[in-house]
């Protein structure tokens, strides 16, 4: 019983992968974030190269 109780402390308590969770978690948000403003600012910067492109 307390190999077994061992064995299933020893899983839940390790935390090797942890570090690459949260890593992955950050990557996802800015991700998001960087999708977010490109869908925002998609609108100026047409704007702004029709702008430039008719001025010349």
């Amino acid at each position: 019983m307390k190999n077994a109780f061992r064995s299933i402390t020893s899983i839940f308590g390790d935390e090797s992968g942890q570090g690459l969770a949260e890593y992955g978690l950050i990557l996802g948000l800015v991700a998001i974030l960087c999708i977010g403003a490109v869908l925002v600012l998609s609108g100026n910067v047409k704007g702004v190269l029709s702008n430039v492109g008719s001025s010349i």
